[in-house]
């Protein structure tokens, strides 16, 4: 059993705003993407990369292509 915590939906705003260098409030997290001030799909390739080195699992890039909110990238990314 794995003594590394779970990556919680906090850890996941903090590599948001960390690596991609975007002050999001939380509720930004859970808006749509037009919503989301700075957003681009730049962002979106550096995320999946960051979410893939902090959880060491892989994101599904096909389904996070269709995902409409970074809440909804983090649902996909840390599934349940």
């Amino acid at each position: 059993m794995s003594t590394r915590h779970a990556y919680s939906l906090d850890d996941f705003a903090d590599t948001v705003r960390d690596e991609l260098g975007l002050p999001l409030t939380d509720e930004q997290i859970a808006a749509d993407f037009d919503e989301v001030p700075e957003w681009d799909s730049l962002h979106l390739l550096k995320l999946v990369t960051a979410v893939e080195q902090a959880t060491g699992r892989p994101v599904p890039v096909g389904r996070v292509l269709e995902a409409r909110s970074l809440k909804e990238i983090y649902e996909l990314a840390v599934p349940a």
